[in-house]
């Protein structure tokens, strides 16, 4: 059996190299959005490299009835929060009138909730004429990730929408293509297996983490 070594030593290491990559694009009027809690240390390290605010995308998913981890779609939080659908799965699971709405109205508040114990009462940063570029620490299957960026492109702020991730298998990648004008993945190794694997170390984020970070970010903006 063929062992690989960790392509990161950690997050902060994963995202000092993405800034490198993502400074290579040039981005305009930057601003930085994080997937939390694990994208926040990655993403920090590009909003330092570049003088950029760093702001949250937070994303929760609708699930199913009976089903919660099989997904329908998902709430994005924002100035003008957005319901993302899978169409596909909506018409096989075709849930009962009225469900969508009341889990929707649920998750938002639950979006609400951590949005004011990461940021208290700071509004979200408006996205109009910026070049956003969306951090997390690694994709997996997308799901979130495809439901944060399709609400993003929907608002039709961004001048310029940007996905910037470690890592990533390829073929995931290839399927965010659309979403995005340019997308930023260091490395797309095969079998991808999990995010996990591909650091040193994976340690969980805590909640304290992402507000200490959230408060560092704005010394530099």
């Amino acid at each position: 059996m063929i062992t690989r070594s960790p392509l990161f030593a950690d997050r902060q290491d994963a995202g000092r190299q993405l800034a490198k990559a993502v400074a290579a694009l040039n981005p305009e009027h930057p601003l930085v959005l994080a997937l939390p809690r694990g994208g926040v240390p990655v993403a920090v390290e590009i909003a330092r490299a570049l003088h950029a605010p760093l702001d949250l995308v937070l994303v929760r998913k609708i699930g199913a009835p009976g089903h919660e981890e099989y997904g329908l779609g998902a709430v994005i939080d924002g100035n003008a929060p957005q319901i993302v659908l899978n169409d596909e799965i909506m018409r096989l699971v075709n849930p009962p009138a009225g469900y969508v709405e009341r889990q929707a109205h649920d998750e938002l508040k639950e979006l609400e909730r951590r949005r004011k114990v990461y940021l208290g009462s700071r509004p979200p940063i408006p996205l109009v004429k910026r070049t956003v570029i969306v951090v997390d620490d690694g994709i997996a299957t997308g799901v979130t990730m495809t439901a944060a960026l399709k609400g993003l492109k929907r608002t039709g702020a961004a001048a310029r929408l940007i996905l910037a991730v470690p890592t990533a298998p390829l073929d995931v990648i290839e399927a965010l293509k659309p979403e995005v004008d340019d997308i930023v993945c260091l490395t797309t190794p095969e079998p991808f297996r999990a995010v996990g694997l591909h650091y040193a170390d994976f340690s969980q984020v805590s909640d304290g983490e992402v507000v200490t970070l959230l408060k560092e970010a704005e010394l530099w903006v």
